[in-house]
This record gives C-alpha cells, structure tokens and sequence, in this order.
C-alpha cells in the first residue's frame, strides 16, 4: 500500500476497504473507496424508496381520485349555490322593478286622471265664474278683501302630466343598483336629495310634487267657489234687506231655512264636494240675479242725477195760492231742455197734457208701481212703447201749474203716491250691487 491510500484519524491510519475475489487460480482485488460506497447506498435506497412510492401510490391511488373527486363535487356545490343566489338576488331586483313599475305607471293613471278631472271641471267653472263676475261684480262693503275681479283658477294643462310620464318611462328604464334595497313609497316625503338616491325615489319625488301641484289646484278652485258663493248670498242679502227696510217688495223665500230635515248620512269624496260648491254657486247667482230684477224693476235711480231737490215729498205750502197742500212728488231744479230719463224700465201708459202736470209722461213699470214725469217742455215717447232704465222720455220745462223750469217727479204703488226719497236711498245702497 502505498501512502496515497492511507488516511489518519486521530493520529491512527486507516486502511480502505478491500473486495477480493478468487475464482480458481485468479485472484481479484477491488478497493472499496467511501465515495464509491455512499453512492452506492445512496442508489440502492432511492431504488427502495422509488419502489416504496409506487408500491403506496398504486395502494392509495383510489383513495386518492376520490379526495379529489370530493373536492371537486365541493366546489361545484358551492359554484352551484352562488349562482342560486345570484339568480334569485337577479329574480328580488326584477320583482322590485315590476312592483316600482306598476306603482309608477298606478300613480301616473290617478295623476293623469286627476289633471283630466280638474280640467273638467275648469270648463265648468269658466261659463260660471264669468256669470259670477258679471252677477256679483264687487262683494260687500263689510269684505273687502273680497272686492274686485274674481280670478279664475289655474288651468291644468299638458304640461303637468307630461313630465310625469318623461320622467316615469326614464325612470322605469334606468337599473338600479344591486346594494339598493331600500322600500320604495310613491308618498315619501322626504325632500333631501341624496348622492346615490334610485330612479325610483327620484320619480317618487316628482310624483309627490305634481300630487301637491294638483291638490293646491283644486283647493284653489274650492275656496274661489265658496269665495264667490259667499259673496252672492252676501250681496243677495244687502239687496234684500235694503228693500225690507224700505218697505218694498221683495222675495219672501228668500233666507228662510227650513230645520225639518233628514236622510241618511252618505261621506262625500272630492268629487261630490266639487258638485256641491258648483251648484251652491249656481243657486247663490240664481237668487242674485232674481234679487237684481226684481230690484231693477223698481224705480230706484234719480231721475235728475246731480240736481238738488226744490221741493220734498209730503205736506207743503203750495207755491202758487200759499196754503197747505200736499206734494206727491219730488221737485228737482233743472233748466229747460234737460232730457228727463226713465228711472225703472217699463211701458208708457200716459203721454200728453195732464190738468196741472202740464206735458206729463207716466210709465208702468209692473207690481203696481208707476212714475210720473211732469212740467215737461217736450214728451218724446208714445202711450204703449215699452221703455229701458234711462231712456230719455223728454226734456224738462214748466208748463201746467208750475213757477219755474223743473222736473216733477212721482212714485206711485198701485195708484197711491208714495216718497220717492225711500226709492232713491234705496237705490244708493244697492247701486253696487246692481
């Protein structure tokens, strides 16, 4: 051996390993080095460990594909749930979005239905506010905040319902998000705008405005009707207690109520509310207007307006002979040749030379009351022509038993001379009415 071949540890040597090998007369040697052997061993157990491996996957193999199997039905499971609940989370946003769309497309028809209905009554009320302020014209003196020109209510046009139905359909169509899941409610009040606020809760917002719009609409119309029906009873009541008080005729049915009443008790809805206004206002311009001709068939205007009175009615000292004697009309100063007008519409029933009257007209104006024009200068009307309040009947002068130009002006009932001044107060306190 050689000194390349020998090692020491710990100061001793150490001899290799040596394979000999004798086969008849040869003799092999082989020189085992620590290298060669670990690769050796190393080979043999990777060879044991392989076959070990192989041995246990072919053993295991079955349990192995059915861990895996599992696994996989697992997952497909949980694939399965999620798109589950996906699906029915896709089915909650379009059952929401059909229950928004019949809200929306419901309270468009009851808007819609609204606005047709106001305009509805709009042509109603037109024909009728017109007669209300033709009939009533100014209201008490004791209202008057309620003098003047009625006005008429908003008319509800296109433009309402329109925007509604722009809005709803641009609504309808947008998606809204899948977090979104807060309750819809076409009546929500709520008029803070927020950030993320849906389609739906926009249109909720625009529906709450026109339902206001519409609503102040027809509580306008309402309180305009009552307003005007108030104002012709009001007037009504002016007009028919200026008559009692002046002892004139006036109609007896008039204010009376009756309390014997009853019937069932039936709840009004808007509708019903609306027709019975109208036709409150209808009954209150009836009696109005029955009121104003009758008094417009009265002799209530000056027959001289702006002339001052000579001479009263009643007992007087007759200006020609100097003793008591009764006037049974009113004297106004006015020159020769001032047209004398009618002072209540009527028919001529005398035209000509009346004893001390002179040149006399008389016009029967129905009820029994009569006027009488006399000392006129010049007669321009004919016995039966049939007269307007203010027609010129002739011009003023003194002829018969007069001592100046003058017009004699009497107001008889039923052929009995009454005073004119109740007549001519009378018409003072119902002029505004009439």
């Amino acid at each position: 051996m050689n000194a390349t071949g020998q090692s020491a540890v710990f100061g001793r040597r150490k001899e290799p390993h040596t394979v000999i090998i004798a086969r008849g007369n040869e003799i092999r040697h082989f020189t085992v080095r620590p290298w060669l052997a670990a690769f050796l061993g190393s080979a043999l157990a990777a060879i044991v460990i392989g076959y070990l491996l192989a041995t246990s996957y072919l053993v295991l193999r079955d349990d192995l594909i059915g861990a895996t199997t599992a696994r996989q039905a697992r997952m497909q499971q949980a694939y399965e749930d999620r798109i589950s609940a996906l699906r029915a989370q896709v089915d909650r946003i379009t059952s929401r979005q059909l229950l928004d769309q019949q809200l929306m497309e419901t309270k468009v028809s009851e808007l819609l239905e609204r606005q047709s209905q106001l305009s509805q009554r709009h042509g109603r009320l037109g024909p009728l506010l017109e007669r209300a302020e033709n009939e009533v014209g100014t209201a008490p003196a004791e209202t008057p905040a309620a003098v003047g020109k009625p006005d008429k209510p908003a008319e509800v046009t296109g433009s309402i319902n329109q925007p509604a139905q722009n809005y709803a359909v641009a609504s309808l169509s947008a998606n809204p998000g899948a977090g979104d899941t807060r309750p819809f409610s076409l009546w929500s009040t709520r008029s803070d705008p927020l950030p993320n606020d849906s389609a739906a809760d926009r249109a909720d917002k625009l529906f709450v405005s026109i339902n206001q719009s519409l609503k102040s609409i027809e509580s306008e119309q309402l309180s305009r009707i009552s307003t005007l029906a108030d104002n012709a009873y009001k007037s009504a009541d002016a007009i028919t207690q200026a008559l009692a008080a002046a002892g004139l005729p006036v109609d007896s049915d008039f204010g009376k109520s009756n309390s014997d009443v009853g019937g069932p008790l039936i709840p009004l809805d808007s509708s019903m509310i609306f027709d019975s206004k109208v036709k409150e206002l209808d009954e209150a311009l009836d009696t109005l207007d029955q009121l104003k001709k009758e008094a417009r068939q009265l002799p209530l205007a000056n027959p001289a307006p702006g002339r001052s009175v000579t001479s009263p009615f009643g007992v007087r000292t007759d200006p020609i002979l100097g003793t008591a004697a009764l006037h049974s009309g009113m004297d106004f100063r006015a020159p020769i040749g001032m047209a004398a007008r009618v002072t209540a519409p009527g028919v001529v029933t005398k035209a000509g030379w009346n004893g001390g009257y002179g040149r006399m007209v008389e016009v029967d104006h129905g009820n029994g009351f009569a006027t009488r024009y006399g000392h006129l200068s010049e007669i321009d009307v004919t016995v039966g022509e049939k007269l307007d309040a203010g027609a010129v009947i002739g011009k003023t002068g003194s002829s018969g038993r007069s001592t100046g130009p003058h017009l004699h002006y009497e107001v008889r009932h039923n052929g009995e001379a009454i005073d004119p001044l109740r007549f001519l107060t009378v018409g003072k306190k119902v002029a505004q009415y009439l």
